[in-house]
């Protein structure tokens, strides 16, 4: 481990040298490699997190690029996932960096996400958010969720030691209910806080530090500069 790199972060008391190495050993696997995946990857890569797995089938467009800050013109027409691995690998050559390039669904999830630490869901869609969900509660394995619309985020923390879940918090949700980014558009730089904050918990979860959004909704409102706390609980019965 080269401690120049991680100077700053290891003089922090709450995570020290200890910490820095759980980093180092940790196991993340990041869903999605777009607006809320790219800052997400930047700064778990940057912290020394040794091993961040990308699950993304996606091509980078120049449409993307507006908020998706870790592509540049000539990654247009490339892969996200290999693409992002490149970025990364530049960013911080000691991590070790698993593509996926495909999508996530039911036949291989169980397979992929077996062998991480975490999960972070850095998707837009509700279908792959209750496979992962279900997955995560059967692997016994926490989940970190994020989301966007417009000017606000959403950030919580789901399957914690034996925390709610995302389907105590949204039972059943239909992707009409919300339209996407492409529909009504994105602000830049919110996918870029909410991933951050996304990144901030799973630093937290690794070196044990902090307060964690387990039973708790993060929401704010970048337009009114308002952040609230939403404290939800079991809707239903564990298995």
């Amino acid at each position: 481990m080269n401690i120049n790199r991680y100077d700053r972060q290891i003089k922090l008391s709450e995570i020290g040298a200890e910490g820095q190495l759980r980093l180092q050993n940790a196991q993340v696997l990041v869903i999605g490699a777009g607006g809320l995946g790219c800052p997400v990857l930047q700064y778990l890569a940057a912290a020394g997190v040794g091993t961040i797995g990308i699950v993304d089938n996606d091509i980078v467009e120049e449409s993307n690029i507006q908020r998706q800050v870790i592509y540049g013109t000539d990654s247009i027409g490339k892969s996200k996932a290999e693409a992002a691995g490149n970025y990364l690998q530049n960013l911080n050559p000691e991590i070790k960096t698993i593509i996926y390039n495909f999508r996530l669904i039911q036949s291989n999830v169980l397979d992929i996400l077996e062998s991480y630490d975490i999960i972070i869901d850095c998707t837009d869609n509700f279908e792959t958010r209750y496979i992962l969900n279900n997955t995560c509660l059967q692997l016994n394995k926490p989940w970190i969720y994020g989301a966007i619309h417009k000017f606000e985020g959403q950030v919580s923390v789901f399957n914690y030691k034996g925390g709610p879940s995302y389907r105590d918090l949204f039972p059943n949700k239909s992707e009409a209910d919300i339209p996407d980014c492409a529909t009504v558009g994105v602000l830049g730089v919110l996918p870029g806080l909410t991933g951050m904050l996304q990144a901030t918990e799973c630093i937290k979860l690794i070196t044990g530090i902090g307060d964690i959004l387990s039973g708790k909704l993060l929401v704010f409102d970048m337009l009114k500069n308002q952040f609230n706390i939403y404290n939800f609980t079991h809707r239903y019965e564990r298995a």
